[in-house]
């Protein structure tokens, strides 16, 4: 077997492999011996089918088989051993030669190798990488224990109709006259958020009803160009509303006002575990470290992206064998077409760029994952999915059980992964690089990140 790689060009390479005959040959006669053995063919017994009848049928088959086997082991070993930074996968060249796989002559392979360029990304003390921390201050820490109280509030009985509050009622279809219409749509215990209703004036209508009330409105008028909505309030298919004009009654049954919780005792053990607050101080300095922690998380992932931009900057533009990546990209797309190459291959280069900038900074500060770092990257997504929802004191043992079900799925290794590898990283940058830091507020973080 001989394997060569010309490179002319340092970004598109020519891999060409010859397969002789006895690199294949005794793998060939192990198979098809096998195939013997277990051979049913009518007239022979078991084992006893001669050879030339096995070869006949089987030999092309089992040949080409393990010529693909060799083929792809040796390739990719080549390119390991000699350190070829390929992108992608090899594709058949251009210059390849039709083989015929029935004589036994040397059969020659011709590969199209995407090369990555040549570069290096490196940073240390001398380079200067913007860091912005964000405050915590009094509003951030009044908009979270409102936050808490929501979510542990409740709805209650009101006597007059208040800016947020859900109304029940019973509506009527009326004629041109403003009478109930006969046969006309009706709904019992109808409910309407008025706060949702987009056309101002028939909001207004609602302004302090009280239970009892009989409001007249236009369902199309109140939501304009948003069928489906009025669809739902009339309990009605989409299709049949369309051509909808009517004036509706709508008798008020029942005011509903949302109460937050109390800023209190309760609330505080809900959110924190049971004597974990003595007061509300405590409670929004306890809220205030939270917070804090979470921002340095929002400041860590802008700090990649300065370091992204940044290494982009310094390392310039990369040449990259395009037409050949194209190729690739076309070839894992054969579903989307040449069309949806076009369109994001430009940004595909880009984040491949990055990718390979990156590699080199994980290699250059010897970033290693281990399992632990999984685990604990597995905990702190479900501690976020907790924390949506209100729960921000989760027993450990049960991160650490949602944490290993979410492990055991593939699908989401890779992605806890990727961000341990960029926890790492960043982490180390933050120790390498000068960091010019800045002080902001989440507003003016918000704003920064937006573009504005």
């Amino acid at each position: 077997m001989n394997i060569t790689f010309e490179n002319p060009d340092k970004v598109n390479g020519l891999l060409t492999i010859t397969i002789e005959k006895e690199d294949y040959q005794e793998a060939v006669e192990k198979t098809l011996k096998n195939y013997r053995k277990k051979a049913q063919v009518p007239g022979f017994r078991p084992g006893m089918v001669p050879m030339g009848m096995i070869k006949k049928q089987y030999g092309t088959a089992v040949k080409v088989d393990e010529v693909n086997r060799l083929m792809g082991d040796k390739l990719m070993a080549y390119i390991r051993e000699n350190n070829i930074q390929m992108l992608g996968e090899p594709l058949p060249s251009d210059k390849q030669e039709p083989q015929d796989l029935e004589k036994d002559g040397p059969l020659t392979f011709i590969f199209d190798i995407a090369v990555a360029p040549e570069f290096k990304a490196e940073l240390t003390g001398k380079d200067k990488v913007p860091f912005y921390s964000i405050k915590v201050d009094d509003k951030l820490v009044d908009d979270q224990v409102q936050m808490y109280a929501s979510q542990g509030g409740e709805f209650v009985k009101a006597d007059v109709f208040g800016g947020n509050d859900t109304l029940t009622g019973d509506l009527r279809q009326l004629d041109e006259q403003g009478n109930t219409l006969e046969g006309g749509i009706t709904v019992d215990s109808g409910m309407i958020m008025p706060a949702y209703i987009k056309d101002e004036a028939q909001k207004k209508l609602f302004d302090g009803c009280k239970p009892g009330d009989i409001i007249t409105f236009n369902p199309k008028k109140a939501y304009p160009d948003n069928d489906a909505e009025v669809a739902a309030l009339l309990k009605l298919q989409k299709d049949d509303v369309k051509e909808l004009t009517s004036d509706f009654s709508y008798q008020v049954t029942e005011i509903r006002h949302f109460q937050p919780a109390e800023v209190n005792q309760a609330l505080f053990d809900r959110v924190f575990g049971e004597g974990s607050c003595a007061d509300e101080q405590a409670f929004r300095q306890k809220i205030s470290e939270m917070l804090q922690a979470q921002l340095v998380q929002n400041s860590d992932y802008k700090f990649l992206l300065d370091v992204r931009a940044y290494m982009e900057n310094k390392v310039g533009k990369l040449e990259f064998p395009e037409a050949l990546l194209k190729r690739v990209m076309l070839n894992n797309n054969k579903d989307k077409g040449e069309d949806y190459v076009e369109k994001n291959f430009e940004g595909s280069i880009k984040e491949l760029a990055w990718h390979l900038i990156k590699e080199q900074l994980v290699a250059a500060n010897d970033i290693k994952i281990e399992d632990d770092d999984l685990k604990n990257v597995a905990k702190e997504a479900v501690r976020q999915q907790f924390a949506q929802y209100g729960m921000s004191n989760v027993p450990d043992d049960v991160l650490e059980q949602y944490a290993g079900e979410q492990l055991k799925k593939r699908e989401q290794v890779e992605g806890f992964v990727d961000r341990a590898v960029d926890q790492k990283l960043i982490e180390k940058l933050k120790t390498v690089v000068k960091l010019d830091e800045k002080s902001v507020t989440l507003d003016e973080f918000n704003k920064m990140m937006r573009g504005e």
